[in-house]
């Protein structure tokens, strides 16, 4: 799959995309990283940590979240990912579920559009990702966590999603799928679609996994934010072990090195 000038090796080895967050909210880093001078050596460091994909979020989509107006949003990220772009040399992924945002962001140099709602939230977001003819990746979400039989249901509300975008006219090649830890799911839920990620491949898509920090770790460990690192490697191992091509992590170097000790174990 090409993302930006770069190509990754789907099924061969896990990729890390580090966290830009622009928000004053964000559960995790929140008004860290506002100022140009903040986000540039924040992505400094991630990529002298070994991030292969920045991923750039203007609008905190914590539990309990604010939602901004599109202009609010495009007038955070689209500087980030100019500023970006002109300094680094790097895929970079804009967080939205929001078609205009999207426009805004492609017309600014994005290279992948990583939308939450799986492109069942706004309308026009999968004919603006279809005709820039970038990639996408496509998370499962729900309102309410009211599922009969939990995997075979979010399997089937992940389809929903792909018909959506084979409407549209994405390429399949275009798509990733990311299963939405911490999204419209109880902790019980998260945690087997964590121990169970290997049954998404049958839907035929790369995977990402993105539970860096969230509360699923803090309800397993009983830790706050700031000391979920631990159980974010963990989860990562697993992420490997069950062939993810991409973890999404706040903490690029722990990450990093926690796919390459496990990769070295599976031989790849």
């Amino acid at each position: 799959m090409k993302i930006g000038n770069r190509e990754f090796e789907i099924g061969k080895h896990t990729y890390v995309m580090g966290i830009l967050n622009v928000t004053p909210d964000s559960f995790s880093d929140g008004g860290q990283f506002n100022t140009v001078d903040e986000m540039l050596k924040h992505t400094e460091k991630m990529l002298n940590e070994g991030a292969d994909i920045i991923d750039i979020g203007g609008e905190s989509t914590r539990p309990g979240y604010t939602m901004l107006s599109d202009e609010e949003e495009i007038k955070r990220v689209v500087p980030a990912i100019e500023v970006v772009k002109k300094h680094f040399d790097v895929p970079i992924s804009v967080d939205t579920y929001k078609g205009n945002v999207a426009k805004a962001a492609i017309d600014a140099g994005a290279d992948l559009i990583n939308d939450i709602w799986g492109l069942q939230y706004d309308d026009i977001l999968a004919g603006v990702i279809a005709k820039s003819g970038l990639p996408c990746c496509l998370m499962h979400n729900r309102k309410e966590p009211d599922y009969k039989n939990f995997m075979l249901d979010m399997m089937a509300d992940l389809y929903k999603t792909v018909e959506i975008a084979e409407k549209a006219g994405i390429a399949d090649d275009k798509i990733i799928l990311d299963p939405g830890v911490g999204f419209g799911k109880t902790y019980e839920n998260n945690l087997e679609v964590i121990n169970k990620l290997e049954m998404l491949h049958a839907l035929g898509y790369p995977l990402l996994l993105g539970t860096s920090r969230k509360s699923v770790i803090g309800l397993a460990l009983d830790l706050p934010v700031t000391e979920r690192v631990e159980g974010t490697l963990a989860t990562t191992v697993i992420g490997v072990m069950k062939s993810c091509t991409f973890v999404r992590v706040h903490d690029v170097k722990e990450n990093k090195r926690a796919i390459a000790m496990t990769e070295a174990i599976l031989g790849r």
